[in-house]
Protein backbone atom coordinates (compact mmCIF):
# COMPACT_ATOMS: atom_id res chain seq x y z
CA UNK A 1 0.00 0.00 0.00
CA UNK A 2 1.40 3.18 -1.06
CA UNK A 3 2.71 6.03 1.72
CA UNK A 4 -0.21 8.61 2.42
CA UNK A 5 0.71 12.06 1.09
CA UNK A 6 2.30 14.10 3.24
CA UNK A 7 1.32 18.11 3.90
CA UNK A 8 3.40 20.49 5.82
CA UNK A 9 0.89 22.09 8.32
CA UNK A 10 1.61 25.22 11.38
CA UNK A 11 0.73 22.51 13.78
CA UNK A 12 2.57 20.19 15.92
CA UNK A 13 1.50 16.91 14.20
CA UNK A 14 1.94 15.94 10.86
CA UNK A 15 -1.11 15.76 8.41
CA UNK A 16 -1.61 13.04 6.23
CA UNK A 17 -4.46 11.62 3.81
CA UNK A 18 -5.38 8.52 5.17
CA UNK A 19 -5.04 5.62 2.80
CA UNK A 20 -8.07 3.73 3.09
CA UNK A 21 -11.96 4.78 3.61
CA UNK A 22 -13.26 4.32 6.65
CA UNK A 23 -16.17 2.14 8.14
CA UNK A 24 -18.77 4.11 10.53
CA UNK A 25 -17.34 3.06 14.20
CA UNK A 26 -13.88 4.67 12.65
CA UNK A 27 -15.50 7.52 11.64
CA UNK A 28 -17.25 7.95 15.13
CA UNK A 29 -13.83 6.73 16.65
CA UNK A 30 -12.40 9.51 15.28
CA UNK A 31 -14.51 12.37 16.06
CA UNK A 32 -14.84 11.11 19.96
CA UNK A 33 -11.00 11.64 19.87
CA UNK A 34 -11.75 14.90 18.60
CA UNK A 35 -14.13 15.86 21.06
CA UNK A 36 -11.34 14.60 23.72
CA UNK A 37 -8.89 16.53 22.70
CA UNK A 38 -11.27 19.98 22.58
CA UNK A 39 -12.23 18.87 26.14
CA UNK A 40 -8.38 18.67 27.23
CA UNK A 41 -8.08 21.89 25.67
CA UNK A 42 -10.91 23.83 27.26
CA UNK A 43 -9.21 22.27 30.55
CA UNK A 44 -5.93 23.96 29.78
CA UNK A 45 -7.90 27.61 29.61
CA UNK A 46 -10.03 27.33 32.83
CA UNK A 47 -9.09 29.84 34.95
CA UNK A 48 -7.43 31.66 32.89
CA UNK A 49 -8.62 36.03 33.35
CA UNK A 50 -9.86 37.25 29.85
CA UNK A 51 -10.24 33.42 28.62
CA UNK A 52 -13.24 32.63 30.67
CA UNK A 53 -15.39 35.45 28.80
CA UNK A 54 -14.24 33.72 25.29
CA UNK A 55 -15.54 29.97 25.94
CA UNK A 56 -18.99 31.67 27.30
CA UNK A 57 -21.46 31.37 25.51
CA UNK A 58 -22.28 33.97 22.81
CA UNK A 59 -25.87 35.38 24.08
CA UNK A 60 -25.84 37.56 20.85
CA UNK A 61 -26.89 34.97 18.64
CA UNK A 62 -30.40 33.27 17.93
CA UNK A 63 -28.96 29.87 17.63
CA UNK A 64 -25.83 28.44 19.55
CA UNK A 65 -23.76 26.06 16.99
CA UNK A 66 -21.22 23.50 17.44
CA UNK A 67 -18.97 25.49 14.85
CA UNK A 68 -19.40 28.93 16.67
CA UNK A 69 -18.04 26.82 20.11
CA UNK A 70 -15.50 25.49 18.10
CA UNK A 71 -13.94 28.82 16.95
CA UNK A 72 -14.34 30.76 20.20
CA UNK A 73 -11.81 27.59 21.83
CA UNK A 74 -9.55 28.65 19.09
CA UNK A 75 -9.78 32.19 19.51
CA UNK A 76 -9.02 31.39 23.50
CA UNK A 77 -5.88 29.18 22.35
CA UNK A 78 -4.30 32.22 20.33
CA UNK A 79 -5.21 34.87 23.04
CA UNK A 80 -3.43 32.73 26.22
CA UNK A 81 -0.40 32.13 23.84
CA UNK A 82 -0.79 35.97 23.05
CA UNK A 83 -0.85 36.50 27.04
CA UNK A 84 1.85 33.90 27.85
CA UNK A 85 4.24 36.00 25.38
CA UNK A 86 3.87 38.67 28.61
CA UNK A 87 2.89 36.35 31.59
CA UNK A 88 5.48 33.55 32.11
CA UNK A 89 3.64 31.71 34.23
CA UNK A 90 0.65 30.99 31.76
CA UNK A 91 3.30 29.48 29.53
CA UNK A 92 3.07 25.96 30.90
CA UNK A 93 -0.86 26.27 30.53
CA UNK A 94 -0.46 27.73 26.73
CA UNK A 95 1.99 24.99 26.01
CA UNK A 96 -0.86 22.25 26.87
CA UNK A 97 -3.77 23.96 25.21
CA UNK A 98 -1.35 24.43 21.90
CA UNK A 99 -0.17 20.65 22.15
CA UNK A 100 -4.05 19.88 22.90
CA UNK A 101 -5.55 22.04 19.56
CA UNK A 102 -2.71 20.80 17.33
CA UNK A 103 -4.65 17.10 17.85
CA UNK A 104 -7.71 18.56 17.44
CA UNK A 105 -6.38 20.10 14.06
CA UNK A 106 -4.97 16.70 13.04
CA UNK A 107 -7.89 14.58 13.82
CA UNK A 108 -10.48 17.15 11.95
CA UNK A 109 -8.25 16.85 9.00
CA UNK A 110 -8.09 12.94 8.82
CA UNK A 111 -11.84 12.59 10.01
CA UNK A 112 -12.39 15.40 6.44
CA UNK A 113 -9.95 13.76 4.40
CA UNK A 114 -11.43 10.53 4.28
CA UNK A 115 -14.39 11.66 2.73
CA UNK A 116 -12.25 13.17 -0.02
CA UNK A 117 -13.36 11.07 -2.40
CA UNK A 118 -16.94 12.96 -2.42
CA UNK A 119 -15.39 16.04 -2.74
CA UNK A 120 -13.88 14.53 -6.22
CA UNK A 121 -17.32 12.72 -7.02
CA UNK A 122 -19.12 16.03 -7.08
CA UNK A 123 -16.93 18.17 -8.92
CA UNK A 124 -17.30 15.94 -11.70
CA UNK A 125 -21.01 16.72 -11.79
CA UNK A 126 -20.52 20.22 -10.91
CA UNK A 127 -17.33 21.61 -13.54
CA UNK A 128 -18.59 24.08 -15.66
CA UNK A 129 -17.30 26.56 -18.00
CA UNK A 130 -16.12 29.10 -15.28
CA UNK A 131 -14.99 26.71 -12.70
CA UNK A 132 -13.19 23.19 -13.32
CA UNK A 133 -12.87 20.36 -11.49
CA UNK A 134 -9.66 20.82 -9.72
CA UNK A 135 -11.06 24.49 -8.31
CA UNK A 136 -14.33 22.59 -7.31
CA UNK A 137 -12.34 19.75 -5.33
CA UNK A 138 -10.69 22.79 -3.23
CA UNK A 139 -13.43 23.70 -2.39
CA UNK A 140 -15.14 19.83 -1.72
CA UNK A 141 -12.03 19.99 0.94
CA UNK A 142 -13.16 23.13 2.67
CA UNK A 143 -17.03 21.91 2.60
CA UNK A 144 -15.37 18.80 4.46
CA UNK A 145 -13.39 20.29 6.94
CA UNK A 146 -17.02 22.28 7.77
CA UNK A 147 -18.74 19.08 8.33
CA UNK A 148 -15.97 17.60 10.36
CA UNK A 149 -16.21 20.68 12.70
CA UNK A 150 -20.05 20.25 13.03
CA UNK A 151 -20.04 16.03 12.99
CA UNK A 152 -21.75 14.54 16.35
CA UNK A 153 -20.64 11.43 16.56
CA UNK A 154 -23.91 10.27 18.60
CA UNK A 155 -26.29 10.76 16.31
CA UNK A 156 -27.00 7.56 13.89
CA UNK A 157 -25.44 8.58 10.70
CA UNK A 158 -22.16 8.22 8.68
CA UNK A 159 -19.99 11.27 8.42
CA UNK A 160 -19.78 10.68 4.52
CA UNK A 161 -23.75 10.80 4.17
CA UNK A 162 -23.75 14.25 6.50
CA UNK A 163 -20.59 15.99 5.13
CA UNK A 164 -21.72 15.20 1.32
CA UNK A 165 -24.45 18.31 1.82
CA UNK A 166 -21.32 20.58 3.41
CA UNK A 167 -19.43 19.75 0.18
CA UNK A 168 -21.94 20.10 -2.29
CA UNK A 169 -23.07 23.59 -0.81
CA UNK A 170 -19.42 24.65 -1.01
CA UNK A 171 -19.16 23.73 -4.10
CA UNK A 172 -22.48 25.70 -5.24
CA UNK A 173 -21.36 29.00 -3.11
CA UNK A 174 -18.55 28.77 -5.13
CA UNK A 175 -20.18 28.52 -8.72
CA UNK A 176 -22.77 31.61 -7.72
CA UNK A 177 -19.77 33.40 -6.92
CA UNK A 178 -17.20 32.80 -9.39
CA UNK A 179 -18.78 31.09 -12.00
CA UNK A 180 -20.09 34.13 -13.54
CA UNK A 181 -18.77 36.74 -15.40
CA UNK A 182 -19.93 39.41 -13.03
CA UNK A 183 -19.83 38.52 -9.52
CA UNK A 184 -22.50 39.25 -7.40
CA UNK A 185 -22.95 39.58 -3.28
CA UNK A 186 -24.07 36.69 -1.04
CA UNK A 187 -27.12 38.25 -0.60
CA UNK A 188 -28.06 38.89 -4.07
CA UNK A 189 -26.94 35.08 -5.44
CA UNK A 190 -29.81 34.15 -1.99
CA UNK A 191 -32.32 36.40 -3.24
CA UNK A 192 -32.01 35.14 -6.96
CA UNK A 193 -31.99 31.69 -5.95
CA UNK A 194 -35.15 32.11 -4.04
CA UNK A 195 -36.65 34.14 -6.74
CA UNK A 196 -35.91 31.44 -9.28
CA UNK A 197 -37.21 28.77 -6.95
CA UNK A 198 -40.63 30.47 -6.83
CA UNK A 199 -40.42 30.89 -10.45
CA UNK A 200 -40.81 27.01 -10.44
CA UNK A 201 -43.25 26.34 -7.99
CA UNK A 202 -45.50 28.81 -9.76
CA UNK A 203 -45.11 27.36 -13.46
CA UNK A 204 -45.02 23.63 -11.67
CA UNK A 205 -48.69 24.32 -10.00
CA UNK A 206 -49.52 25.99 -13.31
CA UNK A 207 -50.76 29.08 -11.96
CA UNK A 208 -51.00 32.86 -13.61
CA UNK A 209 -48.62 35.06 -12.00
CA UNK A 210 -46.76 38.48 -12.55
CA UNK A 211 -42.95 39.38 -10.98
CA UNK A 212 -44.84 41.53 -8.52
CA UNK A 213 -46.48 37.86 -7.09
CA UNK A 214 -43.05 36.17 -7.60
CA UNK A 215 -41.10 39.13 -5.73
CA UNK A 216 -44.10 39.05 -2.70
CA UNK A 217 -43.84 35.61 -2.93
CA UNK A 218 -40.03 35.77 -2.26
CA UNK A 219 -40.16 38.78 0.16
CA UNK A 220 -38.30 40.69 -2.24
CA UNK A 221 -38.97 44.22 -3.36
CA UNK A 222 -40.40 44.06 -7.06
CA UNK A 223 -37.83 46.37 -8.92
CA UNK A 224 -35.19 44.69 -7.57
CA UNK A 225 -36.68 41.10 -8.66
CA UNK A 226 -36.72 42.51 -11.89
CA UNK A 227 -32.71 43.41 -11.45
CA UNK A 228 -31.58 39.87 -9.91
CA UNK A 229 -33.27 37.88 -12.60
CA UNK A 230 -31.78 39.93 -15.74
CA UNK A 231 -28.38 39.32 -13.98
CA UNK A 232 -26.43 36.74 -15.98
CA UNK A 233 -29.43 36.05 -18.97
CA UNK A 234 -27.90 34.71 -22.08
CA UNK A 235 -28.06 36.67 -25.46
CA UNK A 236 -27.51 35.35 -28.66
CA UNK A 237 -25.79 37.28 -31.28
CA UNK A 238 -28.35 36.46 -33.19
CA UNK A 239 -31.27 37.71 -31.28
CA UNK A 240 -33.12 40.10 -33.64
CA UNK A 241 -33.29 43.46 -31.75
CA UNK A 242 -36.44 46.14 -32.76
CA UNK A 243 -34.25 48.68 -35.43
CA UNK A 244 -36.74 50.67 -36.80
CA UNK A 245 -38.98 49.00 -39.19
CA UNK A 246 -37.27 46.36 -39.64
CA UNK A 247 -35.87 44.33 -36.76
CA UNK A 248 -31.82 43.69 -36.89
CA UNK A 249 -29.52 40.80 -35.80
CA UNK A 250 -27.37 41.78 -32.64
CA UNK A 251 -24.47 40.46 -34.32
CA UNK A 252 -24.17 42.69 -37.03
CA UNK A 253 -24.84 46.07 -34.86
CA UNK A 254 -21.73 45.18 -33.05
CA UNK A 255 -18.75 46.95 -34.03
CA UNK A 256 -15.88 44.79 -35.20
CA UNK A 257 -12.75 46.11 -33.43
CA UNK A 258 -10.09 44.32 -35.96
CA UNK A 259 -11.31 46.38 -38.78
CA UNK A 260 -9.43 49.52 -39.27
CA UNK A 261 -10.84 52.69 -39.07
CA UNK A 262 -12.25 54.55 -42.17
CA UNK A 263 -10.55 57.48 -41.69
CA UNK A 264 -7.19 55.85 -41.42
CA UNK A 265 -7.58 54.32 -44.40
CA UNK A 266 -8.14 57.47 -46.56
CA UNK A 267 -5.75 58.64 -45.03
CA UNK A 268 -3.21 56.05 -45.46
CA UNK A 269 -3.99 55.92 -49.10
CA UNK A 270 -3.32 59.29 -49.63
CA UNK A 271 0.00 59.21 -47.99
CA UNK A 272 0.93 56.32 -50.16
CA UNK A 273 -0.23 58.00 -53.77
CA UNK A 274 1.44 61.36 -52.81
CA UNK A 275 4.41 59.37 -51.98
CA UNK A 276 4.26 57.33 -55.40
CA UNK A 277 4.28 60.33 -56.77
CA UNK A 278 7.15 61.79 -55.19
CA UNK A 279 9.45 58.50 -56.30
CA UNK A 280 7.93 58.81 -60.05
CA UNK A 281 9.42 62.43 -60.37
CA UNK A 282 12.72 62.40 -58.20
CA UNK A 283 13.99 58.47 -59.43
CA UNK A 284 14.87 56.53 -62.27
CA UNK A 285 12.85 53.02 -63.13
CA UNK A 286 15.64 51.10 -61.78
CA UNK A 287 15.56 53.14 -58.35
CA UNK A 288 11.72 53.18 -58.34
CA UNK A 289 11.67 49.35 -59.19
CA UNK A 290 13.57 48.70 -56.08
CA UNK A 291 11.92 50.94 -53.43
CA UNK A 292 8.64 49.61 -54.73
CA UNK A 293 9.75 45.89 -54.11
CA UNK A 294 11.20 47.01 -50.87
CA UNK A 295 8.91 48.58 -49.02
CA UNK A 296 5.70 47.08 -51.17
CA UNK A 297 4.61 50.27 -52.90
CA UNK A 298 1.34 49.51 -54.79
CA UNK A 299 -0.41 47.01 -52.40
CA UNK A 300 2.23 44.50 -53.13
CA UNK A 301 3.90 42.83 -50.11
CA UNK A 302 7.72 43.98 -49.26
CA UNK A 303 10.64 41.92 -50.51
CA UNK A 304 13.88 40.81 -49.03
CA UNK A 305 17.10 42.30 -50.96
CA UNK A 306 17.85 39.01 -52.15
CA UNK A 307 14.52 38.17 -53.84
CA UNK A 308 15.17 41.51 -55.55
CA UNK A 309 18.19 40.85 -56.18
CA UNK A 310 17.56 37.49 -58.63
CA UNK A 311 14.61 39.02 -59.69
CA UNK A 312 17.24 41.98 -61.03
CA UNK A 313 20.18 39.34 -61.81
CA UNK A 314 21.96 41.59 -59.04
CA UNK A 315 23.99 40.61 -55.66
CA UNK A 316 22.28 41.67 -52.60
CA UNK A 317 24.69 44.08 -51.86
CA UNK A 318 24.37 45.85 -55.09
CA UNK A 319 20.65 46.43 -54.32
CA UNK A 320 21.38 47.77 -51.09
CA UNK A 321 23.39 50.17 -52.17
CA UNK A 322 20.46 51.26 -55.48
CA UNK A 323 18.11 51.70 -52.58
CA UNK A 324 20.46 53.90 -50.10
CA UNK A 325 20.79 55.86 -53.91
CA UNK A 326 17.02 55.96 -53.98
CA UNK A 327 16.22 57.34 -50.03
CA UNK A 328 19.06 59.82 -50.74
CA UNK A 329 17.92 61.40 -53.52
CA UNK A 330 14.40 61.64 -52.17
CA UNK A 331 15.86 63.35 -48.81
CA UNK A 332 17.66 65.88 -50.84
CA UNK A 333 14.74 66.92 -53.47
CA UNK A 334 12.41 67.62 -50.46
CA UNK A 335 9.29 66.64 -52.54
CA UNK A 336 8.25 64.11 -49.53
CA UNK A 337 8.40 66.81 -47.01
CA UNK A 338 5.56 68.72 -48.52
CA UNK A 339 2.53 68.89 -46.64
CA UNK A 340 -0.50 67.05 -48.22
CA UNK A 341 -2.28 70.57 -48.85
CA UNK A 342 0.50 72.16 -50.58
CA UNK A 343 0.12 73.81 -53.98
Amino acid sequence: MEDPVRFSSPTTMSLSFPNRRLNADEEKALARRMRAAEERTRSALQGVEGIAELLATDRRRNEQTRAGMVDRLEEAVSCICALAREDKALRPRASEARRAWAEVEALRWQLAMSGRRIAHGEARKLAGRYLDEADLVQEGYIGLLRAAKRFDPNRNIRFSTYARWWVRAQMTRAIDHGGRVVRLPSCAVEQTRKLRRTLTDFERAGLPYTMADVAAEAGVDEDRARTLLAQGRAISLEEPIEDGDKPRRLESMISDGSEPDVDQLLIHQEELTRLEDAISDALTDRHRFVLSQRYGLGDKPGRTLSAIGRSMNLSRERVRQIEREALTKLRESGIIREPLNAA
